[in-house]
């Protein structure tokens, strides 16, 4: 089924098999994929395509996967790289994988392991957007982080997200998609005493239910098909770190039950096991969902609503946080010209009106595609209001020009519609029409003077 969201691909082995099958499944999924057999080919592909994701052999016919770890971090931004491997060659991916690959997997591959490779690396891609909303602005800086927060609810966020970075205590993190979740979490890891310990993310979204239970708690050899090895969970790989669990609200009854018992007593069970593995974890978790109505409307447990709900932090809108909206913008401006080497600048003060007035329903990421666009479509060293999408500089015109009305009057015109409703309904008697709104005739007399409710209105 073709995604909305596609990735660019590149597969690497020198077996055709898997390389024309890997490559079609990614094609059937909706991805631009490519193809290379050797490490030749693949440097070619690299330095011609912008690429998101890398899944690559270790051992290829003219030399290691690791060579490509060079190439790869000489672009901006980066593609992820995932190395695939076979039996006995494991500590060679986990080597790569502390010389800067992103991840690897064992082979043979299904479907299953393939979109969750695929779904790491859209939640990076991601990642990097909502960390260019946090990230440092010449000469701006803040207590914590160093991150854009001009703008008092922003503030607020990052002051209470500093008071509680060094603690133990789960945190729940809520807001829109987009807003900055993810690199808060990361905020919350590096700014504690686990700093030196492991950062593990899982989008529990991406996943259905076995999937999910494998990803978090493991799997021994044979719990089910496709289980070749045992293989860790990310609670034990985040043992003395952070583990993160974005869109929180999609786990399963199942899966909620054996978070409590992670989050009550430190201990998780592998998928197909019988031995309880203790862990040494702090648990960050975020949603964009309102977890009190999902427990009201019983989606949600909720004896693990009260438990995660310890340190709740909301994350603003960026349409709630106004005054970040031009550092961001021209953020973005600098991060594509550069990209592009282009010559614009920055963005013509009437076009930074329309930015600051949009109501930004895809926050950061939205105003990050909306610059993207205009630094392409500029003609000169900046961004004019013509390089805008004409919905947008349509919306925001009518909120800035939108007529004010004053209260009194706004509080009179459901009162004179109740009026014209009622006069309509019985003919234009207006004896009928008090006895139908439960007044007396003087006072409806006084009131459709008041209102100006002409005879010929009040006969309708």
């Amino acid at each position: 089924m073709a995604t909305m969201d596609p990735l660019m691909i590149l597969v690497v082995d020198d077996e055709p098999l898997v390389l024309r099958s890997l490559t079609c499944f990614f094609k059937a999924e909706g991805h631009d994929a490519h193809g290379a057999s050797t490490l030749a080919e693949a440097v070619e592909v690299i330095e011609s395509v912008d690429l998101d994701l890398v899944l690559a052999d270790v051992n290829l016919p003219d030399g290691t996967s690791f060579k490509l770890l060079d190439k790869i971090k000489g672009h901006s931004p980066a593609p992820e790289l995932v190395l695939m491997t076979g039996y006995g060659t494991i500590d060679d991916a986990v080597q790569a994988i502390k010389s800067g690959a992103a991840d690897y997997v064992t082979k043979p591959l299904v479907d299953g392991e393939l979109r969750m490779v695929v779904e790491k690396a859209r939640r990076r891609r991601e990642l990097r957007t909502e960390s260019a909303a946090l990230r440092p602005v010449a000469g701006e800086e803040s207590d914590f982080g160093a991150v854009v927060a001009n703008d008092p609810a922003m503030k607020q966020v990052l002051e209470t997200t500093q008071t509680v970075a060094d603690t133990h205590s789960t945190v729940l993190l809520t807001g829109e998609s987009g807003t900055g979740k993810t690199l808060l979490a990361r905020a919350l890891h590096c700014n504690s005493s686990r700093c030196n310990g492991p950062f593990v993310e899982v989008a529990c979204g991406a996943l259905d239910d076995s999937l999910l239970e494998s990803e978090l708690f493991g799997h021994e050899a044979g719990a089910f098909t496709g289980a070749y090895q045992t293989r860790r969970g990310k609670f034990e790989e985040a043992h003395g770190g952070t583990i993160f669990l974005d869109e929180i609200a999609t786990a399963s009854p199942a899966m909620q039950v054996g978070l409590l018992r992670v989050i009550d007593d430190g201990c998780i069970e592998r998928v197909g096991g019988t031995d309880t593995i203790r862990v040494d974890v702090r648990i960050v978790l975020a949603t964009n969902r309102d977890l009190a109505r999902e427990v009201e409307a019983g989606r949600f447990r909720e004896d693990l609503y009260y438990r995660i709900n310890v340190l709740p932090i909301r994350l603003p809108a960026l349409r709630e946080r106004p005054n970040d909206i031009p550092a961001l913008a021209r953020h973005f401006v600098r991060t594509f010209a550069r990209q592009a080497t282009s010559s614009v600048q920055d963005i013509a003060p009437e076009a930074m009106e329309v930015l600051t007035a949009y109501h930004w329903p895809g926050n950061v990421r939205e105003l990050e595609h909306i610059i993207e666009r205009g630094v392409l479509l500029a003609e000169g060293d900046r961004i004019e209001m013509s390089n805008l999408p004409e919905e947008i500089v349509e919306e925001a015109g009518n909120a800035r020009t939108a007529t004010v009305v004053p209260l009194k009057k706004a509080m009179e015109e459901p009162e004179r519609r109740v009026i014209l409703r009622a006069l309509d309904r019985v003919g234009g008697n207006r004896d009928q029409a008090a006895e139908l709104l439960g007044i007396s005739r003087s006072t409806l007399f006084n009131k459709l003077r008041r209102l100006n409710i002409n005879k010929a209105e009040a006969r309708g």
